[in-house]
């Protein structure tokens, strides 16, 4: 997929999208035509520097700041790109947060915060926008889990549990969504260097097996999951219904 304006025309809204792999899918569906709508909760200086990245592409682009762990703040998240651009046909659940710590040591408020932004947000998201794109037949979500939805990491417990609801979301939302156009998936990256990492309190561990284990000799890049995300948004992938799609480099290869 290289040609641009393959996605010309549609709205993709991205959550969590003004740094990292959120940043590097902004940026790839700009590339292919599309309008985004970028957006962040604190970092408003790193959304504007996506946005206009995206614009000096090529594409067109608004900064949207939401705290999409409130359900009023990613519908309106979803409504306020929906207006900019006459509707939504893309939905791409990234955000992620999470309270670090032993699953013993976990508290309710950690709970909450932790599914609410990163599973959660994706179900109201999908509600959001599943009405525009219902009435167009056609339209794509896609969330963003991690190897920790099936694998045990140091301190992951509840970004864990909540990177599993999100693919078990998914297959519900695809198998409900399918007859009207509405083609969902997940995509699930391998270890990835970008700044998530650093509050990560086994970070030189993670980085360190994480090569170690990796048969492809290198990490997984932003711009790679970018790349599938971008993909499964076309119609050449309009038959991968509900699957969770993993890039890794064959890191999870390895028992």
């Amino acid at each position: 997929m290289s040609s641009f304006g393959i996605l010309a025309g549609k709205t993709a809204v991205i959550t969590g999208s003004g740094r990292g792999i959120g940043r590097a899918i902004a940026l790839e569906l700009g590339r292919h035509g599309a309008n985004v709508a970028v957006n962040y909760f604190r970092h408003k200086d790193q959304a504007e520097q996506t946005t206009a990245d995206v614009e000096a592409a090529g594409g067109r682009a608004i900064v949207v700041k939401a705290h999409v762990g409130e359900i009023e703040g990613v519908q309106r998240l979803v409504h306020t790109a929906g207006d900019a651009f006459g509707g939504v046909d893309i939905f791409v659940g990234n955000a992620a947060s999470g309270v670090l710590r032993p699953v013993l040591e976990q508290e309710a408020k950690g709970w909450d915060w932790t599914l609410n932004i990163n599973a959660r947000s994706i179900l109201f998201g999908a509600q959001a926008a599943a009405g525009s794109m219902i009435q167009r037949g056609w339209g794509r979500i896609i969330g963003v889990t991690s190897f920790g939805s099936h694998h045990v990491l140091p301190e992951y417990s509840l970004v864990g549990v909540s990177k599993a609801a999100i693919e078990a979301l998914i297959r519900y939302l695809a198998v409900e969504l399918a007859p009207h156009g509405i083609v969902c998936n997940a995509v699930c990256p391998g270890v990835v260097e970008t700044e998530a990492l650093d509050f990560f309190p086994s970070k030189d561990a993670i980085l360190t097996e994480g090569l170690r284990r990796t048969p492809a000799g290198r990490f997984v890049t932003p711009e790679e999951v970018a790349k599938l995300v971008a993909w499964l948004c076309t119609d050449d992938a309009k038959m991968i219904v509900g699957q969770t799609i993993t890039v890794d480099g064959g890191y999870g290869l390895l028992a």
